[in-house]
């Protein structure tokens, strides 16, 4: 991570002046090196020159859509990279994360909740991709053994739904798609119409991991696109 006086480097892509500099002045307070590009082709010159920790993207840019930039950064970087859109429909979101974004946040926004998502974006990345062991709390995953404890007890879980456990764990605090899910878990030729497997065995995690499964604390529903992790640090 390229860390200085300054805090983590992120590059903000949008056309509209107003909103760069609305991100910039409440970024900067927050002690974040700021960069900016007003379209897609600057976008991802400036991805590859001053390489950030990461990037703030709009998906309706003047020249080039926001999802090309998206595709051109991810031939060569995984930075963290977070849609900001005033596109709110389902199937949007969906292909945005499905084309590799790590989160979305639709305009209006508030910048709360955007600061908490880089925030919660940069830790994620922070934290070394082989770790073997996942803490969230009273939660304790040992990828290495493929051992899950709650409260110092075993949790007993089947493959399948340890596979899920994993996927969305290893990705705390992202949404994940219930087409990455599917393909993941169940194999490629499968797609949102099987999302009925996805309800039965996030019910079972529920079940053995919550509290109160009507409540969950850990596994959230993004409704018609998928579930986030929540990272309880």
């Amino acid at each position: 991570m390229n860390m200085n006086e300054h805090g983590p480097r992120i590059l903000i892509v949008d056309d509209e002046p107003q909103i760069r500099k609305l991100l910039k002045v409440t970024l900067q307070a927050h002690k974040f090196e700021i960069h900016e590009a007003s379209t897609g082709e600057e976008g991802v010159r400036q991805a590859s020159l001053i390489v950030p920790d990461l990037i703030v993207l709009d998906l309706g840019l003047p020249d080039i859509s926001g999802l090309d930039v998206l595709s051109r950064i991810r031939d060569w970087s995984s930075v963290p990279i977070i849609i900001l859109t005033a596109k709110d429909r389902e199937e949007d979101k969906i292909v945005a994360l499905d084309s590799g974004a790590d989160d979305y946040v639709t305009k209006p926004f508030g910048m709360g909740e955007l600061v908490a998502r880089i925030r919660v974006a940069l830790r994620h990345v922070a934290k070394s991709i082989n770790e073997p062991i996942l803490q969230f709390g009273e939660l304790t995953i040992d990828l290495a053994q493929r051992i899950v404890e709650l409260n110092g007890e075993r949790v007993k879980l089947t493959p399948t739904e340890y596979d899920l456990l994993k996927i969305l764990a290893s990705n705390a605090g992202k949404v994940v798609t219930q087409r990455q899910l599917l393909q993941q878990v169940w194999g490629s030729q499968h797609n949102e119409t099987d999302s009925h497997y996805l309800r039965v065995y996030i019910g079972h995690l529920r079940k053995k991991l919550e509290e109160d499964s009507t409540q969950p604390k850990f596994i959230v529903t993004e409704p018609g696109i998928g579930y986030r992790f929540l990272s309880r640090e």
